[in-house]
């Protein structure tokens, strides 16, 4: 007797089918990384709140190597802190030599820094003319806004000859893009609307604190500011180099985010008297 044996059946894709199963697989390899950087992305944005003076100064200027300090006149040392630095070792700064300090008070119309009490009397209790600022969000309210919101939480000033006028923090969003969506003649709008509601609440010009190369892409370098407000510049190099539009010098110079207890440490372009004027308006 004969037997057929029967042969398993077999499923045969068409060569349409397995070409199409491949590019699939295919984009989704493609798609993983993408996904994983744009998760990354993602986790890097800081929490609102948490900028300070300089933050993206490395990340869009860098940082040049090491070296000898190149200035025009005598200096002053001072530091600037904020809220991630925590208590800070206010002793150890004044041993060290420093004369003059900046605290961060306020950021937007939101955050109050949690450590401003021991960072801006601490310094002042050592001996240290101090001074506050504010990290500018021109994206979320109008500067008016922020400089009355300031002025109302530690930006104030008086003429006591150890305070020191308040300073606006305008650079990079690190929420967002560069210049927070406004357009460069929005921006210098917004920062007229800020500087002169802090002189009609004060009496005094707010210094602005900045760095060339923001200033340039998000005001068109506007020259409108040079000739009343006193000017922060931000660059970690052995000098200043090239300032913004209106300002033929500066008055601080942040010059480096690695300096000795704190990391920000800033020069004050000339002797301690002159830090003292500044304070006295």
């Amino acid at each position: 007797m004969h037997v057929r044996v029967r042969r398993p059946l077999t499923t045969r894709r068409s060569p349409r089918t397995a070409v199409g199963a491949l590019l699939a697989a295919l984009s989704l390899l493609v798609a993983l990384p993408a996904a994983a950087q744009a998760a990354d992305h993602h986790s890097t944005v800081p929490e609102r709140g948490s900028a300070y003076l300089g933050m993206g100064v490395v990340e869009h200027d860098g940082r040049a190597p090491a070296g000898p300090l190149h200035a025009d006149a005598e200096q002053t040392e001072g530091v600037d802190v904020a809220s991630y630095q925590g208590n800070v070792d206010w002793a150890g700064l004044w041993n060290s030599g420093v004369r003059w300090a900046y605290t961060k008070a306020t950021e937007g119309t939101y955050y109050q820094n949690e450590y401003f009490t021991q960072q801006y009397n601490g310094s002042y209790n050592v001996g240290m003319i101090r001074g506050s600022y504010h990290f500018a969000t021109p994206d979320t309210t109008s500067g008016a806004t922020q400089a009355q919101y300031f002025v109302a939480h530690g930006g104030g000033w008086s003429k006591d000859g150890k305070t020191l006028p308040g300073m606006l923090d305008i650079e990079w969003d690190p929420y967002g893009g560069d210049c927070y969506g406004l357009s460069q003649g929005a921006m210098v709008s917004w920062i007229q609307d800020f500087t002169t509601t802090y002189r009609s609440l004060t009496g005094r010009d707010p210094v602005i604190y900045t760095a060339t190369s923001w200033w340039t892409e998000c005001t068109g370098n506007s020259g409108a500011f040079g000739s009343v407000n006193p000017l922060a510049i931000a660059r970690y190099a052995s000098d200043v180099g090239t300032l913004p539009a209106g300002w033929g010098f500066y008055t601080i110079w942040q010059y480096t985010s690695t300096g000795p207890i704190v990391g920000d440490h800033d020069h004050f372009n000339g002797a301690l008297d002159r830090v003292q004027a500044l304070a006295n308006g």
